[in-house]
């Protein structure tokens, strides 16, 4: 499942930025999970970073809310360098997560552009 879905998203990737993406400035992020075991962004970050030929951060942020709604992210590990910046997660309930992720890095000034998956289950 994590081939077919990297894949995809993949192709999708690259008709998003176009040529930009082959200049070497993009990378691709994950918030850190609180479940750690099979972590589905994590693993289809990883193959998707591949494919693209970009660097992948894992757990760039962690979150200090237990709570969905007005989650509050700071930095795990240290920003990327990167100007442009895809933040990955494994699926939207309340947008939250993508919400938070947007406000840590916006202040950065990167270009960001989100993507979900759908389902978080293997």
């Amino acid at each position: 499942m994590i081939e077919k879905f990297a894949e995809g998203m993949n192709t999708l990737i690259r008709q998003i930025p176009g040529h930009s993406l082959a200049s070497g400035d993009w990378c691709i992020v994950t918030p850190k999970r609180r479940h750690k075991v099979r972590n589905f962004a994590s693993l289809i970050s990883a193959r998707l970073a591949q494919l693209l030929g970009i660097p992948f951060y894992e757990d760039i942020a962690e979150c200090h809310s237990k709570h969905r709604v007005g989650a509050a992210f700071t930095f795990e590990a240290k920003p990327p360098k990167e100007s442009n910046i895809i933040v990955f997660d494994d699926f939207v309930t309340t947008g939250a997560t993508m919400i938070a992720m947007r406000n840590l890095l916006m202040p950065l000034q990167k270009n960001l552009v989100f993507f979900t998956a759908i389902n978080n289950k293997l």
